[in-house]
């Protein structure tokens, strides 16, 4: 089972890496959120639930 503690520091690693993006590539961000605002809905959804999909099939061949 999952301790609370490595919940926590997967968080945290998250949040490292998400602010080291946008730390380090400002204008490259900038330009990514304009072309996410661009795209239809439903694109937007199907990625988001793609990359959920995906993130949960990694933890299950991990554990």
């Amino acid at each position: 089972m999952i301790e609370t503690d490595t919940i926590w520091i997967a968080l945290c690693l998250m949040l490292v890496f998400e602010g080291l993006i946008y730390g380090l590539f400002p204008k490259t961000m900038k330009k990514m959120v304009l072309q996410i605002l661009a795209m239809p809905e439903q694109t937007l959804q199907n990625f988001g639930l793609g990359i959920a999909a995906f993130g949960v099939a990694c933890l299950y061949a991990i554990f």
